[in-house]
């Protein structure tokens, strides 16, 4: 039976399903309704869509730790199931004898953490902004949430930047009920990473699992809530680990036809750390590249 003759026997009810799957898919695609969990609502083929993030790290356990990371990001949906993208990648540090643990210096108090040089002032503090690098991204949607019970994708992400290099990979899941209107989402992240900040070249890797979901809970208005269960490692391929940690809170998402944005704020519950990294945690916390708390604000702009 030819294409046409297939479709002019399927019954006008199915045919207006199918459709409005379709725009569904179309009218979604591309939004970030997650802070941190990114979803398989890819750019349509041939269409572009401008990003732009900024994070904030806070908090430590001890004076002043403000860490901003912005991602200026370009997608482009090369194939209805496949998207590309490229970042320009920039930070700024303010910090201030955010350290007590007394394994990271013989002060009561110093300046470390992400972003800071072991040569940083513990009294005077340190403060620094500038690029940091680029990072390149590919998404491909195995299968589709909208049109299957569980869509699946692999998200591959290299990054050469100052403060660090990366190769970063994602299992994404994500499942759409009541209408798309409830979206459950969840990452399995691994990364391989080359420290940098310090001075020093430091082989880093880790594991994290994210989840969340986010509800449509008005027109245009979305709101849900956010999970990541972190663990670190002091080597490439996940080998000595040094670190675990939970984060939870909430995100807010707003949508138009032009444009949209989200903001959404995790908390850091409590952390561990073990072996070599013990001078990483204190007061049941982990620090480093971590904050009591951080947020996140994603605008996009899709055009073309």
């Amino acid at each position: 039976m030819a294409v046409r003759d297939q479709f002019n026997a399927l019954h006008p009810r199915k045919c207006l399903f199918m459709g409005l799957l379709v725009l569904s898919s179309l009218v979604n695609a591309g939004e970030g309704l997650f802070g941190w969990i990114y979803t398989l609502d890819l750019q349509p083929k041939g269409s572009l869509e401008f990003e732009q993030r900024l994070q904030l790290t806070s908090g430590q356990a001890n004076g002043k730790y403000d860490f901003w990371y912005s991602r200026s990001e370009l997608e482009y949906g090369l194939r209805d199931d496949i998207q590309v993208a490229a970042y320009l990648n920039a930070y700024s540090v303010d910090a201030a004898q955010n350290y007590i643990n007394p394994e990271v210096c013989s002060a009561p108090s110093c300046t470390s953490g992400y972003g800071v040089p072991d040569s940083a002032n513990e009294f005077d503090g340190y403060r620094k902004m500038g690029l940091d690098g680029g990072s390149l991204e590919g998404i491909w949607r195995i299968t589709n949430p909208v049109t299957e019970p569980i869509g699946i994708g692999i998200y591959l992400e290299p990054t050469l930047g100052k403060l660090k290099n990366a190769f970063e990979s994602r299992l994404l899941v994500q499942s759409n009920f009541i209408d798309d209107r409830l979206i459950l989402a969840g990452n399995l992240v691994l990364e391989n990473e080359q420290l940098k900040s310090t001075g020093a070249t430091i082989p880093e890797s880790l594991i994290d699992i994210l989840l969340g979901a986010s509800y449509r809970f008005a027109p245009k208005w979305s709101g849900g809530i956010e999970y990541r269960y972190h663990t670190d490692y002091n080597s490439y391929f996940w080998q000595n680990q040094v670190q675990t940690a939970n984060f939870i809170g909430p995100n807010l998402h707003y949508a138009d036809q032009h444009w949209w944005a989200t903001l959404a704020w995790r908390y850091q519950l409590d952390g561990q750390c073990m072996g070599e990294g013990t001078a990483e945690c204190s007061g049941g916390n982990v620090w480093d590249s971590h904050g009591k708390n951080e947020i996140i604000a994603k605008i996009g702009f899709p055009f073309g």
